[in-house]
């Protein structure tokens, strides 16, 4: 697989295009051939269809474009995505993916009709674009840096299409939480997060966060992908404060899609109940 994808490669990306196009769709091929040798290693059918649902709601621009973007199919939308090649903050990584697919999929058990969510590390929007379409009312956050980007994909995929217009709003982890975010006057429904924990040195503000916003009956939905051993410890001290529960496992995308809550707030499933 590595091979073959080696060859394709050096077929496609040794022509000269333009320095910024050929970045991202270097990228965006490099995912594919990881996708692809995924759904072909994994025996779990549940990694083969996600991965191939996932194949068949992205697509790339037909023509070279001077911005360089993603298009997805979601909620019964196209979405288009800028993105920067500059910055991990503005990419649309496979994590945030599996969270789109996991809210339309199942948006009867989580129905996010007039709910309140915000989303943290919201990145280019995707999944806050992907709630606000399902008829949340959504506060996407990010640092100051991304906020420029993530209104122009907010506002160009929202507008008009969704019942409650996206807020985009600042919020840097552990800074400023009760002065942005005042506890007596925000309450979200749910808090959604993919791929928030990486190699950064915020972790710590992180948990901060997650436990300023969550309130007893909030739910956090969180898509992980799990790298190096440091950042995957976040999960053990993230279970000090919340009730954790695997909704679905990707071993092979090394992603798995968390529901969490406050501690002794969550109900267990009907099959978990005991007689």
């Amino acid at each position: 697989m590595l091979a073959t994808c080696d060859r394709r490669f050096r077929a496609r990306f040794c022509l000269g295009l333009p320095g910024r196009e050929t970045t991202r769709q270097i990228r965006a091929f490099l995912l594919e051939c990881h996708l692809r040798k995924a759904a072909r290693n994994s025996g779990e059918k549940e990694d083969e269809q996600i991965v191939a649902e996932i194949m068949r709601r992205r697509f790339f621009p037909a023509l070279i474009t001077h911005k360089a973007w993603e298009g997805f199919h979601f909620a019964g939308h196209e979405i288009r995505i800028t993105e920067a090649t500059d910055c991990y903050g503005a990419v649309v990584w496979p994590s945030a993916l599996v969270l789109c697919y996991f809210l339309e999929t199942n948006s009867k058990q989580y129905n996010l009709v007039d709910k309140n969510v915000i989303e943290i590390g919201a990145g280019t929007g995707l999944v806050s674009i992907v709630a606000s379409l399902l008829g949340a009312l959504v506060t996407a956050t990010d640092l100051p840096e991304l906020l420029g980007n993530l209104q122009h994909n907010v506002l160009q995929n929202t507008k008009l299409k969704c019942k409650h217009q996206p807020r985009v709003k600042e919020l840097s982890w552990g800074i400023d939480l009760e002065k942005n975010f005042p506890r007596s006057s925000c309450h979200f429904d749910y808090i959604m997060a993919a791929d928030v924990v990486y190699h950064h040195p915020f972790l710590d503000e992180l948990l901060l966060t997650f436990d300023h916003l969550c309130k007893n009956d909030t739910v956090i939905l969180w898509a992980m992908k799990f790298r190096l051993d440091k950042e995957n410890q976040f999960v053990g001290r993230f279970q000090t404060l919340f009730d954790l529960e695997v909704i679905s496992n990707f071993p092979s995308l090394n992603i798995t899609l968390y529901k969490a809550m406050r501690k002794g707030r969550m109900k267990p499933r009907p099959s978990q109940l005991t007689v």
